[in-house]
């Protein structure tokens, strides 16, 4: 009988320590948010036509997403666009733009932006311009601008909490643009 009891309080405390392990991961790790494209053109293997920079003949902006499961103290999110093939476009190279949202706000439509300029519409705010060569305008976003070179080209959305110039990730994701 002690035996069984002592397995009995070994397993309890196992468990406790699971538990514990468990909640502080849980406490200290971003969550992940779920993405989702507006226009079903972008269906993340391609980028559609037309949604190229202007340099190769197109004529509109960033695409238009779905972002839900944000954590409520989440005050904006914050758009990341990448070229994964060039290393000087990615994390972030392609420009990155906030997006002001309520607090409590758990998923919302992200309109899109018009690439090549920082003026943004009303809700949106840049957080880096793109780091093109000198040809290019200056702008929030440089959409896919490889010639067709099949570079593949992503997004990161990260739920932030800002306070001044303090900003911190309470979750993110990353969602495929396609090949261009």
């Amino acid at each position: 009988m002690p035996h069984r009891s002592f397995v009995v309080h070994l397993a309890a405390a196992a468990f406790v320590i699971v538990a514990i392990g468990t909640t502080g991961a849980a406490v200290s790790a971003a969550e992940d948010l779920k993405l989702r494209f507006l226009d079903e053109a972008w269906n993340g293997e391609t980028v559609p036509e037309g949604s190229q920079c202007q340099k190769f003949g197109g004529e509109t902006g960033s695409p238009a997403i779905h972002v839900a499961g944000i954590p409520e103290q989440a005050n904006a999110l914050i758009v990341e666009f990448s070229d994964r093939d060039f290393p000087p476009m990615d994390n972030g190279g392609h420009g990155k733009f906030g997006f002001e949202i309520e607090p409590g706000t758990a998923s919302i439509d992200v309109g899109s932006v018009p690439g090549h300029t920082t003026d943004l519409p009303a809700g949106f705010f840049v957080v880096e311009e793109h780091k093109a060569p000198t040809w290019d305008k200056a702008g929030a976003y440089l959409p896919p601008c490889s010639g067709g070179r099949g570079n593949s080209y992503y997004l990161t959305v990260k739920a932030v909490h800002r306070t001044g110039e303090e900003t911190d990730e309470l979750a993110s994701a990353t969602l495929e643009m396609g090949k261009y």
